[in-house]
């Protein structure tokens, strides 16, 4: 105790020195506070991110290992089969190729032990979505699952059994558009989803066959137009889009699995893509237990499928974000060696000042140990300063740029960026003062190795 606060009041007789050296060890201390809290702030709205869009008890499974991939693309041409498909990338300057599943694969991965339900990932190309006496606007359309937990603005969400046929959940984008006075007025009221049918060769090749080619009339030649259809849907509520979707751009209107099958139907049948999917969902009786997860994963992963579960995806996004804060932690910890410089300097021109009063503690009986202890705790004391101030100014910084990051990045409600953590807080204080006590000892050592006799000589 006494060692403690005679260290503290020689630091408080040369104050000015004492804080522009804590000041060094404040900035590396401000520089990490930070960075932790915004690794809090994005791992937290990661997960919430993948518990809003993602089953938990869900395998996300395909015939290719790019549905595995967690790198870049793979550049190598596949051995051609009729279940590889072509995706573009990079404004057509790159593609690679996929191996697809086929009703055959869903029809295996149904028979596997542990799979309760398998969902196709239908890719739906939608015209235009309208209502009576209204414009015609572009969307897309997606299937409703119960593991997304879109925010409501009228309405209820569908029961955990899905969507009933012929409902759907209409995003708030389109309430004007479509002539709507609100959203509960929407409720209960009808929209329109054009779609279209590919041309086909073969109703060309039908009406070749049907009638002399020299003698094709317009009415003819009007039926070798690809066919349209609207489907009709009810309004069973009106989402807004959450902070946690993950869809971009315009949001989707969300359908049933029944009706996206229709469409699907209509859409891609007597195509070559038909029946040809990039990824299935596969979900796991009981997969909310990690264990029986990883059995049928394991199952799977032998038949030949390529397997990623949402903690694989949250795996991946913040492996990236492990790397921003190591790259920004790396900043802060350089910032933390300069100081130690300044700690060394600071505490050898302290010894060189108080060479006779070291000599004085000597001759009166002051153990080599306590001498070196006093400037151990004398550099404790500086970091101990420097981290308060550092991770205080951090703090006082990350609350009140809080609410402002939340606006401009549209976080939502209760999602923050920057996240402190108490406990993260008081390791890196006693780290911090770990760190200078390491930058001291070397001054302490020559300081506890002075002859007392040869110090008190000293002017």
């Amino acid at each position: 105790t006494d060692l403690v606060l005679r260290s503290g009041r020689t630091l408080k007789s040369a104050k000015v020195r004492t804080f522009l050296t804590a000041m060094a060890i404040g900035v590396g201390g401000f520089t990490l506070v930070l960075t932790l809290a915004a690794g809090n702030g994005v791992r937290d709205y990661t997960t919430k991110l993948i518990s809003s869009n993602f089953d938990p008890a869900e395998l996300i499974v395909g015939r290719d290992k790019e549905v595995s991939n967690n790198g870049s693309p793979g550049s190598t041409p596949q051995e051609f089969d009729e279940t590889v498909g072509t995706l573009q990338g990079g404004g057509g300057q790159n593609s690679f190729q996929v191996k697809r599943v086929t009703s055959q694969d869903i029809e295996e991965l149904r028979a596997v032990p542990g799979i309760e339900q398998v969902r196709e990932n239908f890719q739906i190309s939608v015209r235009y979505i309208t209502r009576d006496d209204q414009e015609r606007f572009t969307g897309a359309t997606q299937v409703y699952n119960s593991a997304q937990k879109p925010e409501i603005k009228s309405g209820k969400l569908p029961e955990s059994e899905g969507m009933a046929k012929g409902t759907i959940l209409l995003p708030d984008v389109y309430l004007d558009l479509l002539g709507f006075k609100d959203a509960e007025d929407a409720i209960g009221k009808s929209v329109a989803v054009t779609v279209q049918q590919p041309f086909s060769l073969e109703s060309v090749q039908a009406l070749l066959k049907s009638q002399d080619p020299t003698k094709i009339t317009e009415s003819s030649a009007e039926a070798l137009k690809p066919k349209v259809q609207s489907f009709d849907y009810k309004i069973t509520a009106v989402t807004k889009k959450s902070a946690t979707s993950l869809s971009f751009g315009v949001p989707p209107l969300l359908i049933g699995a029944e009706d996206a099958r229709d469409l699907y139907d209509f859409t891609e049948k007597g195509t070559s893509d038909y029946e040809k999917f990039l990824f299935v969902f596969a979900r796991v009786a009981g997969g909310e237990d990690d264990t029986k997860l990883q059995v049928v994963r394991s199952d799977l992963e032998s038949r030949g499928y390529f397997v990623q579960s949402s903690k694989d995806i949250q795996k991946t996004i913040t492996q990236f974000v492990n790397i921003l804060q190591i790259m920004v932690g790396v900043l802060g910890l350089i910032t933390l060696i300069a100081s130690v410089f300044g700690v060394v300097n600071t505490q050898y021109i302290s010894v060189l000042e108080r060479t006779r009063e070291i000599g004085l503690m000597k001759a009166l009986g002051m153990s080599r140990r306590n001498i070196s202890m006093l400037f151990i705790l004398e550099a404790m004391w500086i970091g101990f300063i420097g981290g308060i101030v550092g991770i205080a100014g951090g703090m006082l910084l990350g609350f009140s740029i809080n609410p402002w990051i939340t606006r401009k990045l549209d976080l939502g409600a209760g999602n923050s960026l920057l996240q402190f953590n108490a406990v993260q807080i008081v390791i890196l204080l006693f780290a911090l003062m770990f760190v200078a006590a390491m930058a001291g000892f070397l001054p302490a050592r020559k300081a506890s190795r002075l002859d007392p006799v040869e110090a008190l000589r000293t002017e």
